[in-house]
């Protein structure tokens, strides 16, 4: 079985964003990039179909060379071989675009993608993908497992949870459940020695029309300051959240 695992290139939690060109690019100065956490599971689902059935793990990402030590990364983590997309991610469809034609090209059996990265959360590539290629698609995905050519999904849904059948090829869109946070993989010293040494291929794109762009990001208006009131003046708090925060 091959599998390919779709990751994104996003920063850190705890880094501080900041805007650039009027508040229409991300600033990438001072930033520390990650794997996309809803990826990491993923990939570490696909490392155990790995170890248990054989698959051969290929992990792919749309982004120029800076991205390449997340690629590393996933290749300490156990993954036999990574494709980087030399290209900027620059919308939903012209990632799935690249990504279906990686696809295509390697004739994957499953596809396993974050339901949706971290930095836009637009959660619109893995179900592209699938339209694209007209592969079987499941989101939300919290466990799936792989018997021959046939697949039980389990996905999230409103108030509970749904298990589904299908066949290969399928492209999933995973999130925590696939593993559970402990469960996630930290590269070892052979891990990241044998990852210098396994196949890291560059693509160029192939052509794909923008349809959209960013015209501006806006942080959220940042929180005002806290207003004390003493215990023993209950009309000075009933007129504050009357007048000023009109919950009542």
């Amino acid at each position: 079985m091959k599998i390919l695992v779709c990751i994104s290139h996003v920063p850190d939690t705890t880094s501080k964003i900041n805007f650039t060109n009027g508040d229409s690019e991300f600033d990438t100065n001072g930033v520390q990039f990650v794997i996309n956490p809803n990826d990491e599971f993923g990939l570490t689902r696909a490392i155990w179909l790995q170890e248990q059935q054989g698959a051969n793990v290929t992990v792919v990402n749309v982004g120029g060379p800076d991205t390449e030590p997340t690629l590393r990364k996933a290749l300490a983590i156990g993954a036999n071989e990574a494709i980087r997309v030399n290209a900027n991610p620059t919308d939903g469809f012209f990632v799935a675009k690249q990504l279906a034609e990686v696809i295509k090209q390697g004739q994957y059996d499953l596809v396993i993608c974050g339901k949706e990265s971290l930095d836009y959360n637009g959660g619109m590539v893995p179900g592209m993908i699938a339209g694209l290629l007209s592969y079987n698609f499941v989101n939300s995905c919290i466990d799936v497992k792989v018997d021959g050519s046939s697949v039980k999904a389990i996905r999230e849904i409103d108030g509970g949870k749904e298990t589904i059948s299908a066949s290969l090829p399928l492209v999933i869109g995973g999130q925590k459940g696939l593993v559970e946070e402990k469960d996630l993989r930290i590269p070892n010293m052979r891990g990241i020695m044998t990852a210098r040494t396994k196949a890291l291929t560059v693509l160029e794109p192939i052509a794909t029309n923008v349809n959209t762009k960013a015209v501006k990001f806006e942080k959220p208006a940042p929180k005002s300051a806290v207003k004390l009131v003493s215990a023993d003046n209950l009309d000075e708090l009933v007129n504050l959240l009357h007048n000023e925060a009109k919950v009542i």
